[in-house]
């Protein structure tokens, strides 16, 4: 990173010099009022996602990653410590390089003593994002940019002390991940960190899964596919924004944490599972076509969405949902929900542009994880957004750590009211 910021730093200064006063698009009142749907405004450097290409990772789709990021010895799926390495660098990370980060990821994995405490005394009533987000926040404590802030250092050093928090982050993730799943679904006895596995091996064991080889395989491909995706969704804009107030890694990443536990973003896709779980109590397993297709009218015409289908940028089948639905295609093809999961993709876009309900009526990733999780066993629901939210925190601090080396402002746009946008358009 020493070596990369000055380089890009100056690559910044060209574009701007040469590009600097060009516009990157208009911005509509529909707008406006439509989420800001459309409207390029934002600078994310670790990926871009094409609406009908689906999401690069610094340029690599998912199945280039899956080719040519490293994995471990007899997997296939790439490590997350690979897509970290890629997002922050541009560069594919050799295995040596890999397995260093690991290794670095497991010396920095213990949580202070207060924060284990802090997580105890939830009651397992309490959601576990809330729980989640609650103990990334009382990480602050220890925040080493927090701590340089106030000594005064030079910002031009904003950037060491950012990424020497955002590696504690992750670190600690699992960790508390793992101690939030078994206080709450559990026997709250949490085990230690293997300092010889990698980091999804190291996540499943502290959820009870790491025995299973394909499931530490799926943890591999659930991270990476889930870590970042672009810069305008929710959780990663709310991580951007309160970064941008210089707050530190562990309160940026709690504000993205509080979006995604939202049912519009993280929380989709154990919404999903539970669409899909009524539907097979109500036609019963190996349904035909016909069933599956007057259940999804029958939801549509009650007044709701059909989950995991449809998405605010694509416009075309999400290939993290393909990069699932080949997963299952290798270890499961004969699992019950994964066929009904099929068997909907083969039914629904078809109803929906025929209703005239989305502009996209393909899936999402979240049309596809909850059956895979289902499947080797993890069943509580409310867990799921947690795992999305260890994955989201890999795109949120590399974007931030670039924040800070390339000295981005307080982000501050400018906003309307109602009447304003009258008087601006009077007498035109």
């Amino acid at each position: 990173m020493a070596e990369l910021i000055p380089k890009e730093i100056e690559n910044v200064k060209a574009v701007r010099a040469a590009h600097g006063s060009k516009p990157l698009g208009e911005v509509s009142v529909d707008m406006a009022y439509g989420g800001m749907r459309g409207i390029k405004g934002l600078i994310w450097e670790g990926s871009v996602l094409d609406p009908n290409e689906g999401i690069r990772f610094r340029g690599l789709t998912i199945p280039e990653c899956q080719q040519q990021l490293p994995t471990a010895p007899g997997g296939t799926e790439p490590l997350p410590e690979a897509l970290f390495w890629l997002l922050l660098t541009g560069e594919v990370p050799t295995d040596e390089q890999v397995k260093g980060l690991s290794q670095e990821w497991a010396a920095r994995a213990s949580i202070p003593k207060f924060v284990e405490e802090l997580i105890d005394r939830c009651p397992n009533t309490l959601h576990p994002m809330t729980q989640f987000s609650i103990a990334v926040n009382a990480l602050n404590h220890d925040s080493a940019f927090a701590k340089a802030y106030s000594d005064g250092v030079n910002k031009r050093e904003y950037w060491k002390t950012t990424f020497d928090d955002s590696m504690d982050l992750i670190a600690k993730l699992p960790n508390i991940a793992g101690r939030i799943f078994r206080n709450v679904y559990g026997d709250g006895k949490v085990p230690a960190i293997d300092p010889t596995k990698d980091y999804s091996a190291n996540l499943a064991t502290l959820l009870g899964f790491g025995d299973n080889a394909d499931f530490v395989e799926l943890m591999r491909l659930y991270v990476t596919i889930h870590s970042d995706h672009e810069g305008g969704n929710v959780s990663a804009h709310t991580g951007h924004l309160v970064g941008s107030a210089l707050s530190d890694p562990f309160l940026a990443f709690a504000a993205s944490l509080n979006g995604l536990a939202g049912p519009l973003h993280g929380l989709a896709n154990q919404e999903v599972l539970r669409w899909l779980q009524k539907m097979r109590s109500q036609i019963g397993e190996d349904a035909s076509d016909e069933k599956v297709a007057e259940y999804v009218w029958s939801t549509l015409k009650g007044g709701q969405v059909v989950p995991g289908y449809g998405h605010a940028v694509l416009r075309k089948t999400d290939p993290r949902y393909t990069a699932q639905r080949e997963f299952a295609l290798k270890h499961l093809p004969d699992d019950p929900l994964f066929k009904l999961v099929g068997q909907i993709y083969k039914v629904v876009p078809n109803i929906l542009l025929e209703a005239g309900k989305a502009k996209n009526p393909w899936p999402n990733v979240d049309a596809h994880s909850g059956a895979l999780l289902t499947h080797y066993g993890l069943h509580q629901q409310d867990f799921y957004t947690v795992l999305f939210g260890v994955s989201r925190a890999f795109g949120v601090v590399s974007q931030l750590i670039w924040d800070r080396a390339l000295g981005m402002p307080l982000e501050r746009p400018k906003s309307y009211s109602t009447e304003a946008i009258k008087k601006m358009f009077e007498g035109k």
